[in-house]
């Protein structure tokens, strides 16, 4: 038995009242609350004397008899199965998971799935999905206009009638159609349309988007069926919905780029079957995506050499090291407190090295603007950048170009030492495969002063 109770939810951060209040504790915004029914249990009971716990029992033996350690599935996009996690050969989505795809308006996240779906079904014969049918949920756009998008990746050699449109937003009824159909894949376009009536509240609320997200989990598990699901962000750049929502999905894949370029990244936010921060790198053209097969090429395929304030360094994403060109502009300025900005760069490491550079190698920062950029649209986290991003500043501020072909690897310390990086062997292999004849790292140079000395850029000292 159970009865049904009404509770108050914030529509931006998924906080609950038992009564209605202006103001949300969580988030602090006002007027947010929408009254949402909920079903509380009036039992004790956990298991029903009726169930058989050998029903939902199993050991690790049988587990690995069934082959669910194989049970990869490839898309047959390079860079997209890199990104799902896998060892090469084996790589792609694990049967049973379910994956959100997130990502501004407009950057191509219906596209690229749309692609991955032609893609498996023209290559179904080598597969384990062969002749089996792709399930698409039409929330967002009707099966005509899939279609249209779906003729302009002129992809035709593949069984029309293996791909099936679900044209509802209901997800009770969307889930009776799939247990139907059996599909090897379902992709839902989008999560934030989809509604049941088992609650209140409109599609896309904090309750609509977390009762259907664990709806279709649950159906994913038991029917052992991969099913994407598409996300919105907010204007903040955050998923839309329920902060639970990330934690419900096995995977959390981040598509972006600047929507007026052609190059698209997407990023592995959170994945239990691979690496997270795994990037797979896109150039989107009329039909469709294109894998960019060496990331590092296209990103340094318009450095300038012998201009000052340009330093190449290598980074991680995932299991893959890029080389990547980072750009540095130092300018009088003309503000009481000088400026610090940067694209593709934490802020926070600018100021820091900014202040490493003058305090350690006497360079003459405090009232110069500093602008730095990772080149090509990319964006770096990770500290093995600093060298690098230091190396430029000090060229712009004296003018003075770096010898080409030369990469820098390295975290700067608070007392200006070159500190070692994770993965330092792979990252110098990589980058001698691209013909870069010098590498500067914690294996060559203990402090960022020692390089500036060797660079002839201490100039002011």
């Amino acid at each position: 038995m159970s009865k049904k109770s009404s509770i108050y939810v914030c529509q931006n951060c998924g906080w609950s009242a038992l009564r209605w209040v202006g103001q949300c504790q969580g988030c602090n915004s006002w007027n947010t609350l929408v009254e949402e029914m909920s079903e509380v249990s009036k039992t004790g009971k956990e298991i029903k004397s009726s169930e058989n716990i050998s029903d939902f029992t199993i050991s690790l033996s049988r587990v690995d008899a069934l082959g669910s350690s194989k049970a990869r599935l490839s898309t047959f996009i390079d860079e997209f199965d890199r990104v799902l996690g896998g060892e090469e050969p084996n790589r792609g989505m694990v049967n049973g998971a379910i994956m959100l795809i997130v990502g501004e308006p407009g950057i191509g996240k219906s596209t690229l799935l749309t692609q991955v779906v032609v893609s498996m079904l023209a290559n179904s014969k080598n597969s384990d999905i062969s002749n089996q049918t792709i399930a698409y949920v039409c929330g967002e756009e009707n099966p005509a206009q899939i279609a249209l998008r779906i003729n302009r990746l002129k992809e035709n050699n593949y069984n029309q009638d293996n791909l099936v449109f679900i044209s509802s937003t209901n997800v009770d009824s969307i889930a009776k159609a799939i247990k139907k159909i059996k599909p090897a894949v379902v992709v839902v376009d989008s999560i934030q349309t989809l509604t049941t009536f088992d609650l209140a509240g409109s599609a896309g609320s904090v309750g609509q988007v977390r009762e259907c997200a664990e709806r279709l989990t649950t159906l994913a598990k038991n029917l052992n069926i991969p099913i994407f699901l598409v996300g919105h962000v907010t204007k903040e750049g955050t998923i839309s919905g329920p902060k639970v929502l990330e934690h419900i999905v096995d995977s959390v894949l981040e598509l972006s780029g600047d929507r007026t370029g052609d190059l698209r990244i997407l990023r592995s936010v959170k994945n239990r079957f691979g690496a997270t921060d795994e990037v797979g790198v896109f150039r989107m053209r009329d039909f469709g995506f294109e894998s960019v097969s060496n990331p590092s090429e296209l990103f340094l395929e318009h450095s300038d050499v012998g201009v000052p304030g340009s330093a190449t360094v290598c980074v991680m994403e995932g299991t893959r090291p890029l080389l990547v060109e980072i750009q540095g502009l130092v300018v009088s300025s003309q503000l009481a407190m000088p400026r610090r900005v940067g694209r593709g760069i934490m802020l926070s490491r600018i100021q820091v090295l900014a202040a490493v550079l003058q305090k350690h190698c006497k360079l003459p920062l405090s009232n110069n603007d500093i602008f730095a950029s990772v080149a090509g649209g990319f964006s770096v986290k990770e500290p093995a950048l600093d060298l690098g991003l230091a190396v430029a500043i000090a060229s712009s501020l004296v003018n003075k170009p770096i010898k080409e072909k030369t990469v820098f690897i390295g975290e700067i310390g608070l007392l200006g030492e070159i500190r070692s990086v994770n993965l330092l062997d792979r990252r110098i292999k990589e980058a001698k495969r691209l013909g870069f004849k010098k590498v500067i790292s914690k294996k060559t140079h203990s402090s960022i002063k020692d390089v500036l000395k060797e660079l002839g850029l201490l100039k002011y000292t």
